[in-house]
Protein backbone atom coordinates (compact mmCIF):
# COMPACT_ATOMS: atom_id res chain seq x y z
CA UNK A 1 0.00 0.00 0.00
CA UNK A 2 2.99 2.51 0.57
CA UNK A 3 4.01 2.10 -3.27
CA UNK A 4 0.50 3.09 -4.16
CA UNK A 5 0.88 6.41 -2.31
CA UNK A 6 3.79 7.26 -3.62
CA UNK A 7 2.23 6.25 -7.01
CA UNK A 8 -0.16 8.78 -6.59
CA UNK A 9 2.33 10.93 -5.26
CA UNK A 10 3.87 10.66 -8.66
CA UNK A 11 0.86 11.16 -10.46
CA UNK A 12 0.41 14.45 -8.77
CA UNK A 13 3.77 15.96 -9.70
CA UNK A 14 3.44 14.71 -13.22
CA UNK A 15 0.37 16.38 -13.43
CA UNK A 16 2.04 19.87 -11.93
CA UNK A 17 4.59 19.36 -14.25
CA UNK A 18 2.42 18.95 -16.98
CA UNK A 19 0.61 22.40 -16.25
CA UNK A 20 3.91 24.23 -15.77
CA UNK A 21 5.02 22.29 -19.38
CA UNK A 22 2.44 22.77 -20.81
CA UNK A 23 0.90 26.46 -19.78
CA UNK A 24 2.72 27.85 -22.70
CA UNK A 25 -0.19 26.57 -25.05
CA UNK A 26 -2.58 28.04 -23.11
CA UNK A 27 -1.23 31.09 -22.71
CA UNK A 28 1.49 32.51 -25.23
CA UNK A 29 -0.62 33.56 -28.06
CA UNK A 30 -2.42 35.99 -25.38
CA UNK A 31 0.57 37.02 -23.97
CA UNK A 32 3.01 38.03 -26.78
CA UNK A 33 -0.07 39.61 -28.34
CA UNK A 34 -0.29 41.78 -24.86
CA UNK A 35 -3.38 41.58 -24.42
CA UNK A 36 -2.79 40.09 -20.68
CA UNK A 37 -0.32 40.67 -18.62
CA UNK A 38 1.50 36.90 -17.54
CA UNK A 39 0.50 36.48 -14.19
CA UNK A 40 -2.86 37.50 -15.25
CA UNK A 41 -3.28 35.33 -18.64
CA UNK A 42 -1.64 32.02 -15.84
CA UNK A 43 -4.59 32.96 -13.42
CA UNK A 44 -7.17 32.73 -15.71
CA UNK A 45 -5.64 29.84 -17.40
CA UNK A 46 -5.60 28.09 -14.19
CA UNK A 47 -9.09 29.00 -13.13
CA UNK A 48 -10.15 27.20 -16.59
CA UNK A 49 -7.66 24.14 -16.08
CA UNK A 50 -9.86 23.68 -13.04
CA UNK A 51 -13.27 24.13 -13.68
CA UNK A 52 -12.81 21.65 -16.76
CA UNK A 53 -14.28 18.98 -14.34
CA UNK A 54 -17.47 20.41 -14.54
CA UNK A 55 -17.74 20.42 -18.30
CA UNK A 56 -16.40 17.10 -19.54
CA UNK A 57 -17.16 13.50 -19.51
CA UNK A 58 -13.97 11.26 -18.60
CA UNK A 59 -13.99 9.15 -21.84
CA UNK A 60 -9.97 10.38 -21.94
CA UNK A 61 -9.76 9.15 -18.36
CA UNK A 62 -10.80 5.61 -19.73
CA UNK A 63 -8.42 5.38 -22.93
CA UNK A 64 -5.50 6.42 -20.89
CA UNK A 65 -6.80 3.60 -18.13
CA UNK A 66 -7.83 0.70 -19.82
CA UNK A 67 -7.40 1.70 -23.92
CA UNK A 68 -3.06 1.13 -23.85
CA UNK A 69 -2.09 -1.26 -22.24
CA UNK A 70 -3.35 -4.53 -21.34
CA UNK A 71 -4.29 -3.91 -17.62
CA UNK A 72 -4.11 -7.82 -16.46
CA UNK A 73 -0.30 -6.97 -17.15
CA UNK A 74 -0.24 -3.63 -15.37
CA UNK A 75 1.47 -3.84 -11.73
CA UNK A 76 2.62 -1.02 -9.92
CA UNK A 77 6.43 -1.21 -11.02
CA UNK A 78 5.48 -0.05 -14.48
CA UNK A 79 3.36 2.82 -13.47
CA UNK A 80 5.97 3.56 -11.17
CA UNK A 81 8.19 3.31 -14.03
CA UNK A 82 6.01 5.12 -16.90
CA UNK A 83 5.44 8.05 -13.96
CA UNK A 84 9.16 8.82 -13.61
CA UNK A 85 9.57 8.41 -17.27
CA UNK A 86 6.71 10.93 -18.25
CA UNK A 87 8.32 13.41 -15.72
CA UNK A 88 11.93 12.99 -17.05
CA UNK A 89 11.21 13.88 -20.31
CA UNK A 90 8.90 16.73 -19.39
CA UNK A 91 11.57 18.45 -17.72
CA UNK A 92 14.20 17.89 -20.19
CA UNK A 93 11.91 19.18 -23.08
CA UNK A 94 10.97 22.09 -20.84
CA UNK A 95 14.92 23.25 -20.31
CA UNK A 96 15.64 23.04 -23.75
CA UNK A 97 12.45 25.51 -24.36
CA UNK A 98 11.11 22.51 -26.45
CA UNK A 99 6.77 22.20 -26.56
CA UNK A 100 6.94 18.52 -26.34
CA UNK A 101 3.63 16.58 -25.78
CA UNK A 102 3.20 15.58 -21.41
CA UNK A 103 0.57 12.94 -23.23
CA UNK A 104 2.89 11.66 -25.33
CA UNK A 105 5.63 11.50 -22.59
CA UNK A 106 3.46 9.73 -20.56
CA UNK A 107 1.74 7.09 -22.79
CA UNK A 108 5.65 6.12 -24.05
CA UNK A 109 6.39 5.63 -20.74
CA UNK A 110 3.81 3.09 -19.94
CA UNK A 111 4.04 1.22 -23.24
CA UNK A 112 7.89 1.34 -22.48
CA UNK A 113 7.22 -0.51 -18.85
CA UNK A 114 4.86 -2.70 -19.59
CA UNK A 115 6.80 -4.46 -23.26
CA UNK A 116 9.74 -4.34 -20.23
CA UNK A 117 7.44 -6.61 -17.96
CA UNK A 118 5.37 -8.72 -20.78
CA UNK A 119 6.43 -7.86 -23.99
CA UNK A 120 5.09 -5.91 -26.99
CA UNK A 121 1.61 -8.71 -26.66
CA UNK A 122 0.62 -5.94 -23.80
CA UNK A 123 0.13 -3.20 -25.85
CA UNK A 124 -2.94 -2.45 -27.06
CA UNK A 125 -2.56 -1.88 -30.48
CA UNK A 126 -5.52 -0.12 -31.55
CA UNK A 127 -5.87 2.13 -28.65
CA UNK A 128 -1.60 3.43 -29.25
CA UNK A 129 -2.56 3.82 -32.94
CA UNK A 130 -5.27 6.04 -32.36
CA UNK A 131 -2.93 8.38 -30.33
CA UNK A 132 0.01 8.16 -32.47
CA UNK A 133 -2.02 9.25 -35.39
CA UNK A 134 -3.69 12.15 -33.39
CA UNK A 135 0.48 13.56 -33.16
CA UNK A 136 0.09 14.49 -37.05
CA UNK A 137 -4.13 14.89 -36.85
CA UNK A 138 -4.26 17.79 -34.28
CA UNK A 139 -1.90 19.71 -35.52
CA UNK A 140 -3.23 19.40 -38.81
CA UNK A 141 -6.59 20.41 -37.60
CA UNK A 142 -5.36 23.39 -35.82
CA UNK A 143 -3.29 24.50 -38.96
CA UNK A 144 -6.00 24.27 -41.25
CA UNK A 145 -8.92 25.75 -39.19
CA UNK A 146 -6.70 28.76 -38.28
CA UNK A 147 -5.37 29.03 -41.85
CA UNK A 148 -8.80 29.25 -42.97
CA UNK A 149 -10.20 31.34 -39.71
CA UNK A 150 -7.99 34.05 -39.85
CA UNK A 151 -8.23 34.16 -43.84
CA UNK A 152 -11.59 34.32 -43.45
CA UNK A 153 -11.79 37.16 -40.80
CA UNK A 154 -9.06 39.06 -42.76
CA UNK A 155 -11.77 39.02 -45.86
CA UNK A 156 -14.66 40.11 -43.64
CA UNK A 157 -13.00 42.99 -42.12
CA UNK A 158 -10.71 44.04 -45.16
CA UNK A 159 -12.38 47.61 -44.96
CA UNK A 160 -12.88 48.11 -41.13
CA UNK A 161 -9.43 50.57 -39.56
CA UNK A 162 -6.67 47.82 -38.30
CA UNK A 163 -7.40 49.74 -35.30
CA UNK A 164 -10.75 48.66 -34.70
CA UNK A 165 -10.10 45.08 -35.44
CA UNK A 166 -7.12 44.93 -32.95
CA UNK A 167 -9.66 46.54 -30.42
CA UNK A 168 -12.05 43.93 -30.97
CA UNK A 169 -10.42 40.96 -31.07
CA UNK A 170 -7.80 41.98 -27.43
CA UNK A 171 -11.28 41.46 -26.40
CA UNK A 172 -12.26 38.29 -28.04
CA UNK A 173 -8.80 36.81 -27.77
CA UNK A 174 -9.47 36.80 -23.33
CA UNK A 175 -12.67 34.06 -24.33
CA UNK A 176 -10.79 32.06 -26.67
CA UNK A 177 -7.19 31.63 -24.67
CA UNK A 178 -10.38 30.90 -22.05
CA UNK A 179 -11.88 27.56 -23.93
CA UNK A 180 -8.31 26.67 -24.68
CA UNK A 181 -6.96 26.34 -21.49
CA UNK A 182 -10.60 24.58 -20.78
CA UNK A 183 -9.79 21.96 -23.02
CA UNK A 184 -6.15 21.64 -22.23
CA UNK A 185 -7.59 21.09 -18.72
CA UNK A 186 -10.61 18.66 -19.26
CA UNK A 187 -7.60 17.00 -21.81
CA UNK A 188 -4.36 16.55 -19.64
CA UNK A 189 -5.86 15.99 -16.32
CA UNK A 190 -7.74 13.17 -17.54
CA UNK A 191 -4.56 11.09 -18.36
CA UNK A 192 -3.46 11.43 -14.83
CA UNK A 193 -6.41 10.39 -13.43
CA UNK A 194 -6.72 7.64 -15.51
CA UNK A 195 -2.80 6.10 -14.51
CA UNK A 196 -4.64 6.62 -10.58
CA UNK A 197 -7.55 4.51 -11.76
CA UNK A 198 -5.59 1.77 -12.96
CA UNK A 199 -3.39 1.99 -9.72
CA UNK A 200 -6.25 1.75 -7.61
CA UNK A 201 -7.63 -1.39 -9.82
CA UNK A 202 -4.16 -3.43 -9.36
CA UNK A 203 -4.85 -2.86 -5.69
CA UNK A 204 -7.82 -3.68 -4.89
CA UNK A 205 -9.38 -0.54 -3.99
CA UNK A 206 -11.89 -0.37 -7.11
CA UNK A 207 -13.43 -3.12 -9.81
CA UNK A 208 -12.32 -3.20 -13.35
CA UNK A 209 -16.13 -2.95 -13.51
CA UNK A 210 -16.22 1.08 -12.22
CA UNK A 211 -16.88 4.01 -14.92
CA UNK A 212 -15.32 6.01 -13.29
CA UNK A 213 -12.65 6.89 -11.07
CA UNK A 214 -13.53 8.04 -7.48
CA UNK A 215 -14.35 11.65 -7.06
CA UNK A 216 -10.86 12.74 -4.76
CA UNK A 217 -8.82 11.44 -7.43
CA UNK A 218 -10.53 13.72 -10.28
CA UNK A 219 -10.59 16.89 -7.85
CA UNK A 220 -7.13 16.31 -6.93
CA UNK A 221 -6.07 16.02 -10.44
CA UNK A 222 -7.40 18.89 -11.83
CA UNK A 223 -6.22 21.21 -9.10
CA UNK A 224 -2.80 19.39 -9.80
CA UNK A 225 -2.59 20.74 -13.17
CA UNK A 226 -3.87 24.06 -12.14
CA UNK A 227 -1.25 24.85 -9.65
CA UNK A 228 1.27 23.63 -12.08
CA UNK A 229 -0.36 25.75 -15.09
CA UNK A 230 0.05 29.30 -12.24
CA UNK A 231 3.30 28.66 -12.03
CA UNK A 232 3.95 28.83 -15.76
CA UNK A 233 6.83 27.24 -17.91
CA UNK A 234 8.36 30.32 -19.29
CA UNK A 235 10.89 29.44 -21.40
CA UNK A 236 8.17 27.00 -24.08
CA UNK A 237 6.27 30.25 -23.85
CA UNK A 238 9.05 32.49 -25.42
CA UNK A 239 9.21 29.24 -27.90
CA UNK A 240 5.18 29.45 -28.68
CA UNK A 241 4.75 32.75 -28.38
CA UNK A 242 7.44 34.46 -30.40
CA UNK A 243 9.43 31.86 -32.08
CA UNK A 244 7.17 30.69 -34.75
CA UNK A 245 5.35 33.78 -36.04
CA UNK A 246 4.68 36.82 -35.13
CA UNK A 247 1.13 37.24 -33.75
CA UNK A 248 -1.46 39.86 -34.25
CA UNK A 249 -4.57 39.98 -31.20
CA UNK A 250 -6.76 38.08 -34.05
CA UNK A 251 -4.31 35.54 -34.85
CA UNK A 252 -4.28 34.82 -31.43
CA UNK A 253 -7.88 34.27 -31.10
CA UNK A 254 -7.29 31.85 -34.41
CA UNK A 255 -5.25 30.08 -33.06
CA UNK A 256 -6.46 29.24 -29.66
CA UNK A 257 -10.09 28.89 -31.23
CA UNK A 258 -8.72 26.84 -33.96
CA UNK A 259 -6.90 24.59 -30.75
CA UNK A 260 -10.30 24.90 -28.52
CA UNK A 261 -12.67 22.97 -31.17
CA UNK A 262 -10.08 20.47 -31.81
CA UNK A 263 -9.09 19.90 -27.95
CA UNK A 264 -13.27 19.73 -27.25
CA UNK A 265 -13.81 17.39 -29.99
CA UNK A 266 -11.16 15.21 -29.02
CA UNK A 267 -11.93 14.85 -25.22
CA UNK A 268 -16.03 14.29 -26.12
CA UNK A 269 -14.45 11.51 -28.20
CA UNK A 270 -12.11 9.67 -25.34
CA UNK A 271 -8.77 10.79 -27.98
CA UNK A 272 -5.97 11.75 -25.76
CA UNK A 273 -4.18 14.24 -27.83
CA UNK A 274 -1.26 16.87 -27.30
CA UNK A 275 -2.36 20.52 -26.54
CA UNK A 276 0.80 21.11 -27.70
CA UNK A 277 0.63 20.02 -30.92
CA UNK A 278 -2.90 21.40 -31.53
CA UNK A 279 -1.33 24.84 -30.73
CA UNK A 280 1.49 24.68 -32.45
CA UNK A 281 -0.20 23.65 -35.63
CA UNK A 282 -2.56 26.28 -35.16
CA UNK A 283 -0.02 29.30 -34.52
CA UNK A 284 2.09 28.16 -37.76
CA UNK A 285 -1.68 28.06 -40.01
CA UNK A 286 -2.16 31.88 -38.86
CA UNK A 287 1.50 32.18 -39.76
CA UNK A 288 1.82 30.51 -43.19
CA UNK A 289 -1.39 32.57 -44.36
CA UNK A 290 1.00 35.61 -44.40
CA UNK A 291 3.17 33.30 -46.56
CA UNK A 292 5.83 30.86 -46.04
CA UNK A 293 8.11 33.14 -44.81
CA UNK A 294 6.33 34.61 -41.79
CA UNK A 295 6.74 31.27 -40.26
CA UNK A 296 10.25 30.42 -38.78
CA UNK A 297 10.82 27.03 -40.27
CA UNK A 298 13.80 26.12 -38.26
CA UNK A 299 11.98 26.46 -35.07
CA UNK A 300 9.39 24.42 -36.67
CA UNK A 301 11.77 21.70 -37.41
CA UNK A 302 13.31 21.16 -33.43
CA UNK A 303 9.45 21.20 -32.13
CA UNK A 304 9.02 18.66 -34.83
CA UNK A 305 11.71 16.13 -33.84
CA UNK A 306 10.55 16.87 -30.11
CA UNK A 307 7.34 15.42 -31.08
CA UNK A 308 8.21 12.58 -32.90
CA UNK A 309 10.97 11.32 -30.39
CA UNK A 310 8.64 11.83 -27.43
CA UNK A 311 6.78 8.11 -27.32
CA UNK A 312 10.50 6.29 -27.96
CA UNK A 313 12.47 8.02 -25.90
CA UNK A 314 9.96 8.21 -23.00
CA UNK A 315 9.35 4.34 -23.92
CA UNK A 316 13.43 3.51 -23.39
CA UNK A 317 13.12 5.47 -20.03
CA UNK A 318 10.06 3.68 -19.25
CA UNK A 319 11.53 0.63 -20.06
CA UNK A 320 14.74 0.85 -18.00
CA UNK A 321 13.10 2.54 -14.99
CA UNK A 322 10.78 -0.78 -14.77
CA UNK A 323 13.77 -3.22 -14.78
CA UNK A 324 15.59 -1.02 -12.02
CA UNK A 325 12.32 -1.68 -9.93
CA UNK A 326 12.12 -4.78 -10.35
CA UNK A 327 15.67 -4.84 -9.26
CA UNK A 328 15.29 -3.01 -6.39
CA UNK A 329 12.30 -4.39 -5.48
Amino acid sequence: MTFLYIIIALVLIFDFINGFHDSANSIACVVSTKVLSPFAAVSMAAFFNFIAFLVFHLKVAATMGKGVVETDVINLNVIGAALVAAITWNLVTWWWGLPSSSSHTLVGGLIGAAVANSGFGSVIGAGVLKIVAFIFIAPMLGFFFSFFLSSLIMWFFRKVPPFSVDKWFRRLQIVSASAFSLGHGGNDAQKSMGIIWVAMIISGLVTKEAKEPPTWVVLSCYTSIALGTLFGGWRIVKTMGQKITKLKPFEGFCSETAGSVTLFAATHWGIPVSTTHTITGAIMGVGARKGASAVKWGVTQKIFWAWILTIPVSGVIGALMYLFFNWVN
